[in-house]
């Protein structure tokens, strides 16, 4: 087999299947990480090969998850040679051979976190581009890529095309998001490029705003107030927020774009209304039972603690010659 034409047929095949750039940037990378480490042929790996590699990247403080992705573009590949190039070989990355991810619960930003960090952005561009991610639900991405077109400010929404998995969707404006916006692009230069965010100076000035850079801004204001945040925090945040409101989950799973509505279910384990409804109640019930049957208890004891000690009082007070 020729590893460099089935390499190169692989990418034909991923474009065609309508990968983004990135995406096959990312599978040929992990391909490319692990034929160089293979000292055998590709079609002679095994299973046992597999999980030396996936000791190796432990041993390289690689984590889970990226391992995890690593392997099932491995598995992808092999799946190729074997269905599309139809070469007689077994895939060796089974599933089984991946590794047993945690399940932490999404980072958001409480309220007054969120004070404290929009308390140290100043700049109009700033500001703009981190209310919308906090606001809108928008991936750092999205935001990168947002243009003048996607934006109706009178109908108060925007269009995300090309999001996650090449999909369009429509979310909306908040007025506070819709304000800070409104004042950058009164300060923004008349530069005729589409994206909305630009850099502002330096070299590429005047040039759209990478997600790199966006990156970098909010560790600047993480650090700067104190607060521990990222840009996807931002959207967490406002999806923590709308369920608190009380919005239903399938509304925000539209806004946030998610395929599957147990990715957005992630959520309601943060704040769950009914459950928290159902313990203060259970704990009311508890501690009146409790109260009630302390109460039955006492009463129904003739000579309780109390008792006793007034009866005691009364003789002494009387005197035991008294009555006779």
């Amino acid at each position: 087999m020729n590893l460099t034409d089935s390499i190169i047929e692989y990418r034909r095949y991923l474009k065609r299947r309508n990968f983004s750039y990135h995406t096959i940037v990312n599978y040929l990378s992990s391909i490319k990480q692990f034929v160089l480490w293979v000292n055998v042929p590709v079609e002679l790996v095994t299973y046992e090969k597999i999980t030396a590699y996936v000791d190796h990247l432990l041993d390289k403080k690689v984590g889970p998850q990226s391992i995890n992705s690593n392997l099932y573009r491995i598995r992808g590949f092999y799946d190729f040679l074997r269905f599309e190039k139809k070469l007689p070989i077994n895939n060796p990355a089974k599933t089984r051979c991946g590794l047993k991810l945690p399940k932490p619960l999404p980072r958001y930003l409480r309220d007054e976190d969120v004070d404290r960090l929009f308390s140290v952005i100043t700049k109009a561009r700033d500001d703009a581009m981190f209310r919308i991610m906090l606001r809108c639900g928008l991936r750092v991405e999205e935001v990168s890529n947002l243009t003048k077109g996607a934006i109706d400010l009178k109908r108060q929404q925007l269009i995300v095309f090309n999001g996650k998995g090449k999909k369009d969707r429509v979310t909306y404006i908040s007025s506070d998001a819709q304000k800070a916006l409104l004042r950058y692009l009164k300060q923004r230069s008349s530069s005729r490029v589409k994206k909305i965010f630009l850099v502002e100076k330096g070299t590429y000035k005047g040039k759209p705003i990478s997600v790199r850079g966006i990156k970098k801004r909010m560790e600047y204001y993480s650090k700067k107030s104190g607060v521990k945040a990222s840009c996807h925090s931002l959207r967490h945040t406002m999806a923590t927020q709308m369920l608190n409101a009380d919005a239903r989950l399938t509304t925000i799973q539209v806004l946030l774009g998610h395929d599957n509505i147990m990715t957005t279910e992630r959520y309601s384990k943060l704040y769950n209304a009914k459950a928290k409804q159902d313990y203060f109640k259970a704990m009311d019930q508890i501690r009146n039972k409790t109260e009630s049957s302390a109460h039955d208890q006492n009463n129904g004891k003739f000579f309780t603690k109390e008792r006793r000690f007034l009866v005691s009082k009364n003789f002494n007070a009387v005197g035991s010659d008294s009555f006779f």
